[in-house]
C-alpha cells in the first residue's frame, strides 16, 4: 500500500490555488459559525530556549477530513536567516483514517494565515483598495501581499519592518514577482507606512504591549489585517481603533484567549463582547464594513489547516 504523497511549497503556489483556499476556508467558517464544526484549542509548551511547541487538531466533517499539524515557533530564527516556522501536518481521510497527504506546516501556515487574510479584505475592504502596507517582511508578509493581490486591485505597496537590508530584499522580491505592476516603497517609518493605506496588513514578531500603529495614523474606511505578535498580550495596533471600527475575528473564544489588541480593547471597555463578528458571519456579505474602518485580527485556527489542506489536495490529486 503506497504512503501518503508529500506537497511542499511548489504544490501550493500560484494564485488559482490560493483562491481555492479562500473559497475553502470561507465555507469552514461559515460552518463553525454555525456550529456545524468545531476548533479544538491547539496545544502550545514554551521552552526555556524561548520558542514554543504547538500541535493543533480538527476535523471538518462537511469533507470527511482531518488534519494534525506540528509546528515550532523560535523568535530568534529571523536573526538567524531561518524560517521563524517550521512543521508538518498530516491528512486523513475520515472514512478510512489512512493518512492521505503530508504537506509542509511552515508553507500551509503562511498560505492559509494569507487566505484568511484574502477572505476577510473581500469581504470588508473598498472594492477599488489599490494601496497596501505592509508591517514586517518576513514569510508571513509576502504571504498577505501575494493573499491581498489576489482579492483587490493593488496598485502600490508600502512595506516597514525593522531591518533595512532584510525590507529592501522583500521589496525587490515582490516588485519582481509583480512584473513591475506594483509600485514598492520601503518606509522609514511605521507612519509613513500606513498614512492613507486602504489596506494595512501587520506581520511583526513584536512582544511589547505598546502598539506599533496608532489609530489616528489609520484613514477612515481602511481595511486592516492584524495577525503578528508572539503572545496574547503582544499589541501591533491601537486597541482604541477598535472602538469605532467593524472588529471581525475568526472565532470569539480564541479571540477573547489570544487576541491582544481585542483583550485590551475589552479589559479597557473600549468594546463589549458583542462587537466581535466572526468571518462565518460576514460569508456571502461583500462589504459588511459599509465605509467603516475594519479591523479582522487573527490568531490562527486548526479547522484553517484542515480546509487549506483538504483544497490544496484536491487541487493536487492526479
Amino acid at each position: 500500500m503506497s504512503g501518503p504523497g508529500f506537497i511542499g511549497p511548489e504544490g501550493m503556489g500560484g494564485t488559482e490555488r490560493l483562491l481555492r483556499v479562500v473559497d475553502a476556508l470561507a465555507e469552514a467558517f461559515a460552518d463553525l459559525s454555525a456550529g456545524r464544526t468545531s476548533s479544538p484549542p491547539r496545544t502550545v509548551v514554551p521552552h526555556e530556549r524561548g520558542g514554543e511547541l504547538l500541535a493543533a487538531t480538527s476535523v471538518w466533517e462537511r469533507h470527511g477530513v482531518g488534519s494534525v499539524k506540528i509546528t515550532t515557533l523560535t523568535p530568534g530564527n529571523p536573526e538567524r536567516g531561518l524560517p521563524l516556522i517550521h512543521g508538518v501536518v498530516a491528512v486523513t481521510d475520515l472514512s478510512t483514517g489512512r493518512i492521505t497527504a503530508l504537506l509542509d506546516g511552515a508553507e500551509l501556515t503562511a498560505v492559509r494565515t494569507g487566505a484568511v487574510a484574502a477572505l476577510a479584505t473581500r469581504l470588508c475592504a473598498p472594492v477599488d483598495a489599490a494601496d497596501l502596507a505592509v508591517l514586517g517582511a518576513g514569510v508571513q508578509a509576502r504571504a498577505l501581499v501575494r493573499a491581498v493581490s489576489a482579492v483587490r486591485p493593488l496598485r502600490t505597496v508600502r512595506v516597514f519592518s525593522r531591518t533595512r537590508e532584510r525590507t529592501e530584499e522583500f521589496a525587490r522580491e515582490v516588485r519582481d514577482a509583480s512584473g513591475g505592476a506594483l509600485r514598492v516603497t520601503v518606509c522609514d517609518t511605521v507612519k509613513e507606512a500606513v498614512t492613507d493605506a486602504a489596506v494595512i496588513c501587520t506581520t511583526t514578531s513584536t512582544s511589547a504591549r505598546e502598539p506599533l500603529v496608532e489609530a489616528g495614523w489609520v484613514a477612515q474606511g481602511a481595511h486592516l489585517n492584524v495577525i503578528g505578535g508572539t503572545h496574547e498580550d503582544a499589541l501591533e495596533v491601537d486597541p482604541a481603533l477598535l472602538v469605532d471600527a467593524l472588529v471581525v475575528v475568526e472565532e470569539r473564544r480564541a479571540a477573547r484567549e489570544e487576541a491582544g489588541e481585542v483583550r485590551a480593547a475589552l479589559a479597557g471597555g473600549l468594546i463589549g463582547p458583542g462587537a466581535l463578528r466572526e468571518l462565518g458571519e460576514l460569508v456571502g456579505t461583500a462589504g459588511a464594513a459599509d465605509g467603516r474602518t475594519s479591523v479582522f485580527r487573527g490568531v490562527g485556527l486548526a479547522i484553517e489547516d484542515t480546509a487549506a489542506a483538504a483544497a490544496l489536495c484536491a487541487d493536487t490529486a492526479p
